[in-house]
């Protein structure tokens, strides 16, 4: 095995589960302090943001070519996450109590996403050049993979992990405090 199906397979089987499973521990936190009591819907429909600010460019990495685009998508989905994830627990810490397993998975949450983006710049070296020497031509658009990464059994598998371990509970977060919200708007 090459050095880059090796690094490729970390990406797939390490980095991108371990990613679910801190999110569920995450969510796990959110729903053992009671979030919709709290911090509220506001900041959960901020987790399902940095969700997606996460979600996206892997799901562009495991369906298209990495290019510039690619990684211009990639990098400011990054920097957006990390300020999003800032302003977070800046908002959540005066309203509920952030455990040490919360700060633990938050650190998981934030150090993956840039693991992931530093092996996928490792792996795609001549387009980190480009991209830092401006050499962007015919590198601005979206190609789709030959060959999916992990074979073509790999992201209906991923996306269902994700689902069971984010997505289901993540909307169900969203959802218990928008039900939370509005009992206590009618009651106020």
């Amino acid at each position: 095995m090459t050095t880059d199906a090796l690094l490729i397979q970390v990406l797939l089987y390490v980095f991108l589960p371990l990613w679910g499973i801190a999110g569920f521990v995450d969510w796990c936190c959110h729903r053992a302090t009671r979030i919709e009591a709290t911090s509220g819907l506001k900041e959960s429909l901020v987790h399902s943001l940095m969700g997606l600010q996460v979600g996206a460019p892997i799901l562009l990495c495991l369906l298209y070519e990495v290019n510039v685009l690619v990684l211009l998508i990639c990098l400011a989905a990054w920097v957006l996450h990390e300020l999003v994830a800032h302003w977070d627990v800046h908002y959540a810490a005066p309203r509920r109590h952030i455990s040490i397993w919360e700060m633990h998975a938050h650190n998981y949450l934030a150090s993956l996403p840039l693991y992931m983006l530093a092996l996928i710049a490792v792996l795609n070296g001549p387009v980190v050049a480009d991209l830092l020497t401006l050499d962007w031509a015919g590198q601005l658009s979206l190609v789709p993979l030959t060959v999916p990464h992990g074979g073509a059994g790999y992201l209906p598998f991923y996306l269902t992990f994700m689902a069971v371990l984010a997505i289901f509970p993540y909307a169900e977060e969203n959802l218990r405090c928008l039900i939370h919200a509005l009992k206590h708007r009618r009651s106020a």
